[in-house]
This record gives C-alpha cells, sequence and structure tokens, in this order.
C-alpha cells in the first residue's frame, strides 16, 4: 500500500488563498474600510451576510495567518484525503460558517467584538483528524515532548474555553469554540449515518442452479423443483474501521498499525478479492 505524504490540493489551495488576501491587504487595499467590509460584525451581520464566508479568508497580521495554517497544514491533508477535496472544502467553509453563526448567537447575551481570522474552521478541521486517529502522536515543535491528538485539541478548547472567560485580549475565544462544536457536530452525524448503514443488510438476488426438468416416474411426470441458493445477505465492512487505519496509515505509515489492525487490513483486503470472483 503506498503511503502518501504532503499537502493534498484543496489545503494547498486554501493556503494561498489566505496568503494573498493578506498580502492585498497589507500592500494594495490598505485602507481600514476594507478589513470592516470583510470582518465579521455581529451587530452589522444582516447588512453584511457576506462576511459569514469572507472573515475567514482575513487575518490580523502575518503571526495570526502563519498559525492558522500551520495547523491546517497539520490537520488538513489526512481530512481532505479521507473525504474528498470538495468535501473537504465544504466542511471546512462549514465550520467556519458554524463559529460565526454560535458567535452571532451568542451577541445578544455576551459582547462580541468583531472578529477574522480562520481559526474557527481550522479548529474544525484539527476535531475531525483527533476523532478519526485520537492516539495520533504529534510532536509539538519546538517543545521537546509529543503528544495525541486527542489531547492536544482537548487542550486547545480548555484553553479558548479560559481565555473566553477571563481574558478581554479581543481573540473570538467563543467563535474557535463554535468552529470546534460544529466540526464535533458534523463527524457525529456521519457516524451515525454509517453505523445506520451497516446494520441495514443488502439482499443479495436469489438465484436459480438448475433449471426445472420434467421428469416420469412410473409414467407419471412430476416437476422437479429448482435448487435454489438461500437467500443471503452481505455483510457490510465496517467502513468507520477502515477509513480510521487508512487514515493512520496515511499520517504515520503503515508500520505504525497495530498487529490488530494489520490482520484486521488483511481481512478486509481478503474479503473484497473474493466478493469479485
Amino acid at each position: 500500500m503506498t503511503q502518501e505524504r504532503g499537502i493534498t490540493p484543496m489545503v494547498g489551495r486554501l493556503m494561498v488563498v489566505n496568503a494573498t488576501v493578506l498580502l492585498l491587504l497589507q500592500t494594495v487595499f490598505t485602507a481600514p474600510a476594507f478589513v470592516d467590509a470583510l470582518q465579521f460584525a455581529p451587530g452589522q451581520a444582516a447588512h453584511h451576510p457576506w462576511t459569514l464566508l469572507s472573515y475567514m479568508f482575513v487575518h490580523a497580521g502575518l503571526l495570526h495567518l502563519a498559525g492558522n495554517m500551520l495547523l491546517l497544514f497539520i490537520f488538513g491533508p489526512p481530512v481532505e484525503r479521507r473525504m474528498g477535496g470538495a468535501a473537504f472544502l465544504l466542511f471546512y467553509l462549514y465550520c467556519g460558517v458554524g463559529a460565526a453563526a454560535f458567535a452571532l448567537g451568542l451577541s445578544s447575551v455576551l459582547p462580541i467584538h468583531p472578529f477574522v481570522g480562520a481559526s474557527g474552521a481550522v479548529l474544525g478541521v484539527a476535531l475531525a483528524f483527533a476523532m478519526a486517529q485520537p492516539e495520533a502522536e504529534l510532536v509539538l515543535f519546538p517543545l521537546p515532548f509529543r503528544m495525541n491528538a486527542r489531547t492536544l485539541v482537548v487542550l486547545l478548547a480548555g484553553a479558548d474555553l479560559v481565555l473566553a472567560v477571563w481574558a478581554d485580549d479581543g481573540v473570538a475565544h467563543l467563535a474557535h469554540l463554535g468552529g470546534l462544536a460544529s466540526g464535533y457536530l458534523f463527524v457525529r452525524i456521519q457516524g451515525l449515518r454509517r453505523r445506520r448503514s451497516a446494520r441495514e443488510p443488502k439482499a443479495v438476488e436469489r438465484r436459480a442452479v438448475m433449471a426445472p426438468i420434467p421428469v416420469r416416474q412410473g409414467g407419471t411426470a412430476t416437476q422437479v423443483r429448482p435448487a435454489m441458493t438461500r437467500q443471503e445477505t452481505r455483510e457490510e465492512y465496517p467502513a468507520a474501521e477502515v477509513d480510521r487505519v487508512l487514515d493512520k496509515i496515511s499520517a504515520l505509515g503503515i508500520q505504525s498499525l497495530t498487529p490488530e489492525e494489520r490482520r484486521f487490513l488483511d481481512e478486509v483486503s481478503r474479503r473484497k478479492r473474493k466478493d469479485l470472483h
């Protein structure tokens, strides 16, 4: 099995678009009015509905852009390989819109300042990665230790929650939590659909293995009942588990599989080859 590495097409395009927008806003469209027209301001959302999308392509500076694009570069490619490019783009935008909608919903009871950035969308992607590969180890450069994906996402969510309550640093921490919540909801709904599909057996067409032949016994014609194969149901392959194992190979290499995961993958391959014959 070929191990896939490197950046994927849609992740690369999103990184280029975000970098291009920042470059244009800092060199050509430098008037504050341009940022005002693109940022998401809950009080202006009804009059500027496009900002539900546009805000996530605008960043407050190079460090803001670099942080978000680094997370997208780490978590995005495995998720895109699993979903496909078009579905990944829709998921990314969905998490970004979900982040803005969450902030908008809270703006009636909490003061929410205008904000920009792809953090909500990127954190939704990070959550999708962590739910598919919770034990994947990540090197937190330049820190001298490793952390699995689930722990890292939990820490990021906890930090945003604490800062949203105790800090007034101008960062849209509540929107970040909205992106995480949107990603979680999407992945859970997809998982429920897969499990429901796996529980619904698909009938195999009944086939005759012998045509009816008239046979004479003692001068009386009798009809031989055709021998039929019994109706079978095709057991669905556990798609979610197959996806998880393939994602693990994509991110960490086939050598990262446990003996149980290798046996599982071999069994799925054997059954697929058997179905083809």
